[in-house]
């Protein structure tokens, strides 16, 4: 089959496309910064990778060397980039090997927030007010300018990370204190670290929705609405959601999501579109251009019966989108997150001792003895359920029974045990069809 060059991992641990390509048959050359962090998870499926290289220091131009000479000897049919602070980096490689792949332009443009709301207002798209700021001055001015409440949020961010409600000038003032005495830029991993560029932008109440389509130039899928939950502010981590949801116009935001890709001038890949759904109509949080990740994929493999990676793979091999158009989902999927009550040492999950039928997969990502707290961002989340059903409602209220019979347990100066969402041990992974 088909010689792959995959950038790093989403989460820096996920080997799920790892599984599915060598499933189907595909070899993989990782390209990473760092190959000693992943032999060091010590996941069985870091030894069916057929080649590691690891590039120091990570620039384009040994990026282009290292490519270059693999594809003389063994020919890559595709690349495929799951990580957003790799995907210029794999867009201008892509285009320097003849492969398809987000253009470099569309890439460089959607890693960077405040530019993609300037390009949205020069299609006509309607925004809330914005300010693209560097410091705590600014802050303070950009307050001024558009008025409480805001949100704050690096413009090369990710994954929820270092998200702010500005709701009263105490919020305001803490904020700048916290501006002003930070001495380090974020770290993305893997080398990388934020620009300490702030988007900020005033704060839209309703819910939560995310649109996922696949591009392969003028032709796109649009494969359905994901309704999505956070935890309680201030945190920004994503509690759960559910693929596909009704509860939406879904017409509507297909064509607001096509609107959306036109400005940006996306022309090929997966996306995952986040949008609120305003007292005015929808309005944009972020474009990913990659592949959902967060374990969503999982989540609408079980809702389509097959993986969305092997599609992911057929469509950077060069594939037509025919055979996914065709999809249609046959259930309800819903995945709900595990997180800890208090912050401190985590010593156990106690999981139901039976599963319910509708429960699908269960997978801890913490350990005991690890340290825990209460979810400021995704990466604090301890573990998932995805449970199907054949109505949204059903398949909501079995996952939220599962996180109900669960308890985490968390030593903290005084032991606690604390009721929660939960989930078990790592199962068998999902099955290709």
């Amino acid at each position: 089959m088909a010689h792959l060059l995959l950038f790093d991992l989403p989460g820096g641990n996920d080997f799920a496309v790892v599984d599915d390509a060598v499933a189907l048959g595909h070899r993989l050359t990782l390209f990473t910064a760092d190959a000693g962090h992943y032999r060091r998870l010590g996941d069985p499926a870091w030894q069916r990778i057929h080649r590691v290289v690891e590039v120091r220091p990570w620039t384009p131009e040994r990026l282009r060397d290292a490519a270059a000479a693999i594809d003389l000897e063994d020919p890559f049919a595709g690349l495929i980039c799951l990580i957003d602070i790799r995907i210029v980096d794999a867009s201008v490689l892509a285009q320097r090997l003849g492969l398809p792949f987000l253009s470099p332009a569309a890439a460089r443009l959607l890693r960077d927030k405040a530019a993609v709301r300037a390009a949205l207002q020069a299609h006509g798209i309607a925004q809330p007010p914005f300010a693209e700021i560097g410091g705590a001055a600014q802050l303070r001015a950009a307050v001024t300018d558009l008025g409480l409440p805001l949100i704050v949020k690096p413009a090369d961010g990710y994954g929820s990370q270092d998200v702010t409600l500005l709701r009263t000038s105490d919020d305001v003032d803490r904020l700048c204190v916290a501006l002003a005495a930070d001495d380090g830029a974020t770290d993305y991993g893997f080398g990388v670290r934020a620009s300490r560029r702030l988007l900020v932008e005033r704060y839209v109440e309703g819910a939560l929705v995310g649109c996922d389509c696949f591009v392969r130039g003028p032709h796109r899928v649009f494969l359905g609405v994901n309704a999505k939950e956070r935890f309680a502010p201030p945190s920004f981590a994503f509690r759960g959601s559910c693929f596909p949801s009704r509860r939406h116009d879904v017409a509507m935001l297909e064509h607001h999501a096509n609107r959306l890709l036109d400005a940006v001038g996306f022309d090929f890949g997966a996306c995952h579109i986040e949008m609120i759904l305003g007292p005015d109509g929808p309005v944009l949080v972020e474009i990913n251009p990659r592949l959902v990740s967060a374990q969503i994929p999982f989540q609408m493999g079980y809702a389509f019966g097959r993986s969305i990676y092997a599609e992911l793979i057929d469509l950077h091999r060069g594939q037509p989108l025919d055979g996914l158009a065709a999809l249609r989902p046959q259930a309800f999927s819903t995945i709900r997150w595990l997180v800890a009550d208090a912050e401190g040492i985590l010593e156990a999950i106690d999981l139901p001792a039976h599963d319910a039928p509708a429960v699908q997969r269960v997978v801890l990502l913490r350990r005991p003895g690890d340290a825990v707290r209460p979810p400021r961002h995704n990466g604090d989340r301890l573990g998932y359920v995805i449970a199907t059903g054949s109505r949204q409602d059903d398949a909501d209220a079995a996952a939220e029974a599962y996180l109900a019979a669960t308890r985490v347990r968390v030593r903290t100066p005084a032991p606690i045990v604390a009721a929660c969402a939960g989930v078990p041990p790592i199962p068998s992974r999902m099955q290709l069809s």
